[in-house]
């Protein structure tokens, strides 16, 4: 039976760390302040926002929220973003996904300065992490990369197979492993012969939204398995993209949904805020 990697205790750790960091910075008079712009009212965004505020509050970070019209102007979103830039108290900004479809969501990452970009998706630093330099990593594939190395799970010439291409999981996931010295593949939904791949994996990573996609027939005896999915059943029972019950049988480690990549999401939005207080100080 497989090792459960256990996220959520992982990111309390991490918070403690965080926390103990914050108050080392404010003993030198800097306060870091997170700034989270969300726009209209997606019912999922307010749940995420409000745990991000929560999140703050316990480790002492400040917290300003804008809660825009959906059906604001994109000049408007961009004055905004433009005088969070300026503020010299701010020195994280975060713009809530997804946005009403009118607006464009990759101008509005461009114009976030890049060096309070705790989400990791401003151009400069998805290039800086192409290029392997110091930068911030989005947050989920930044916590899955801290998960396998606190279990000290080899990433060096590993094969590392992951289900999913998107700009937010992915693909910086993805250039994340290769930093590390990984083999990676990334599967989507035109990938022919999937469970060929998926089978050679020694790391297999679903990030698809696709509830219990992944079966036990698709995981190689012994491979590691990671669930970024969080998929709610007509049911209401939260499950993960991999069959966890009979895929557990087979992996040597495995993420639960919920408990498992979930928390370390906000861990690690918290973890670059204080980098980037560091870094505007």
């Amino acid at each position: 039976m497989a090792t459960i990697i256990n996220g959520k205790e992982l990111s309390i750790k991490i918070r403690m760390q965080v926390k103990e960091k914050v108050q080392e910075l404010q003993k030198k008079g800097i306060k870091p302040r997170l700034a989270v712009i969300m726009v209209g009212e997606d019912k999922a965004s307010k749940i995420y926002v409000k745990n991000k505020s929560k999140a703050c509050n316990e480790v002492g970070i400040e917290y300003e929220e804008f809660i825009l019209n959906a059906n604001i102007e994109m000049d408007e979103l961009l004055e905004l973003i433009r005088k969070l830039n300026e503020r010299k108290d701010i020195h994280g900004i975060l713009l809530q996904s997804p946005i009403p479809k009118h607006l464009d969501i990759y101008k509005a990452f461009q114009t976030i300065d890049y060096r309070k970009d705790v989400d990791g998706f401003h151009p400069i630093n998805i290039g800086r992490l192409a290029l392997n330099r110091k930068t911030f990593i989005s947050c989920t594939p930044y916590g899955i990369i801290k998960m396998l190395e606190e279990y000290k799970i080899e990433l060096q010439g590993a094969n590392v197979v992951i289900l999913g291409r998107s700009n937010i999981v992915g693909k910086p996931l993805a250039q994340s492993l290769l930093n590390k010295d990984a083999t990676v593949t990334i599967c989507h939904s035109k990938t022919k012969n999937l469970e060929e791949i998926t089978k050679k994996a020694d790391i297999l990573i679903s990030a698809i939204g696709k509830p219990k996609y992944v079966t036990e027939n698709m995981v190689k005896q012994g491979a590691v398995v990671i669930d970024v999915g969080i998929n709610r059943l007509e049911t209401g029972e939260v499950v993960g993209d991999v069959d966890f019950e009979e895929v557990a049988k087979k992996a040597s480690y495995i993420t639960p949904v919920p408990g498992g990549v979930g928390p370390m999401t906000i861990a690690m939005l918290l973890h670059n805020v204080v980098i980037a207080a560091e870094y505007l100080k």
